[in-house]
């Protein structure tokens, strides 16, 4: 089963949390008030009720016809206040109904079984409770609602420095290394997001610098191989004609292809390569050079288009993808080309799903049923070359038509060239553009 996942900002969670947690102590704080304002109104009551009936009993007319509504023996005073006040004590009761306003009786002995009593509702208190419990709902909602705006403001500049130091973590990954994630994070409080930030910074460098070593490393090797694998050709060509000749001189040429292409990989990875500009017709481009390397493949020109390139990088991005293709692919190759984008696809097994997932690497050829001859570096001279030009490649597979029996078969391998419509600056950057109004 799938889980479900619900994906929010920062902000949304601590406004959430403190206007939980604001609601929570609004609601026990009203609470508390209430009772406490209530039973306070109460024994107010019972005492103001207790020194009437006390007075009236004092007067010379209590026991024949007493005043302020006091009655003597009512039938309607509740009998527990009247078994109270016949025992000889005085008391107060709080007689109350779901459906009426709350009354409160006081009675006081008189002497020869007669109890004087009399009552009062709890209409002014009880308007008095109801006034302030709206008051109190009143300021729960304030308090809730300022809290929320507290955390929004809280969480919103937590939100941003987060998405600031994404952002700038993110142009680190893509190769930009004099991104610093504490300058674009920036701000006058110091948290926990500076201690993340300089945390991602020093991770940076310290990749950047193992890279530049593995990189210097590779460039040197290479570069000393060139010699002991150009007196190779060269002895390769004085031996006499053969079969052990042809071996040599084809297992040389390739250590020398090898070797040429981990220089350019190095010199890749070392982002100081530039683009050499110039202005050519994409859809002519492309046909002319699929025309003299590979002859067999088809070339389709749907919209073309004059672009801003490095002709040479492109040609070896369209040599490599071709290459590709004929070694691991089937034929008919097709290449398409629509505006500024260029398409090269076989009818093979299609790519190996961990070049689909991860991209190319470097002397992997993927599985058995690509696999063959190589060493990887064809697609990752070509993903190479497009980051100088600023291009984008991609990689997908054509499903294979039929039921369920070829359900996750492939038809054929397509990777699609998708250049820039802004060509990069010398400096390797690209050009803010502004656009109208």
């Amino acid at each position: 089963m799938r889980r479900i996942t619900l994906r929010t900002g920062i902000r949304w969670k601590i406004t959430l949390a403190i206007a939980a947690v604001g609601a929570l102590t609004a609601l026990a704080l009203s609470l508390v008030v209430h009772s406490a304002a209530r039973v306070s109104m109460l024994e107010s009551a019972r005492d103001q009720e207790l020194e009437r009936v006390q007075y009236i009993a004092r007067t010379p007319d209590a026991g024949r016809k007493p005043i302020w509504g006091a009655k003597i023996n009512d039938p309607d005073l509740p009998a527990e206040l009247r078994e109270k006040a016949r025992s000889g004590r005085r008391g107060t009761y709080i007689h109350e109904s779901p459906k009426r306003v709350p009354e409160v009786w006081a009675a006081v002995p008189l002497g020869n079984g007669q109890v004087l009593s009399m009552h009062h509702p709890f209409r002014e208190s009880a308007n008095m409770v109801r006034d302030l419990d709206r008051a109190l709902v009143v300021g729960s909602l304030a308090v809730v609602i300022g809290g929320s705006a507290m955390g929004v403001l809280i969480g919103g500049q937590i939100s941003r420095r987060l998405r600031e130091a994404a952002a700038a973590a993110q142009r680190v990954a893509h190769g930009d290394p004099e991104v610093r994630v504490r300058d674009a994070v920036g701000g006058v409080v110091r948290d926990e997001t500076d201690d993340l930030a300089r945390a991602v910074d020093a991770m940076a460098d310290a990749l950047q610098q193992r890279l530049e070593a593995e990189r210097r490393v590779t460039a040197d090797i290479a570069h000393e191989l060139r010699t002991p694998v150009t007196g190779l050709l060269t002895a390769a060509e004085l031996l006499p004609p053969g079969r052990p000749t042809e071996l040599v001189r084809d297992r040389a040429q390739a250590m020398r292809a090898l070797v040429e292409d981990v220089l350019e990989v190095a010199r890749l990875d070392g982002a100081s390569e530039r683009a050499e500009l110039q202005d050519v017709a994409l859809g002519e481009f492309v046909s002319r050079r699929v025309a003299a390397l590979m002859p067999d493949a088809s070339v389709r020109v749907v919209a073309d288009e004059i672009v801003s390139t490095d002709p040479r990088r492109l040609e070896r991005i369209l040599g490599n993808l071709l290459a590709n293709a004929m070694r691991y692919g089937r034929a008919p190759i097709q290449v398409d080309v629509e505006g500024r984008v260029v398409r090269v696809r076989d009818h093979g097994p299609g790519f190996p799903e961990a070049l689909l997932r991860e991209g190319p690497s470097r002397f992997r050829t993927g599985s058995t049923d690509r696999a063959g001859v190589g060493h990887g570096l064809g697609l990752t001279i070509a993903e190479g070359q497009a980051r100088v030009l600023g291009a984008r490649l991609t990689f997908r597979n054509v499903a294979a038509r039929g039921g369920a029996e070829n359900e996750g078969a492939a038809a054929g391998a397509v990777a699609v060239l998708w250049l820039p419509e802004h060509a990069p600056t010398a400096t390797g950057s690209f050009p803010i553009i502004q656009l109208p109004g």
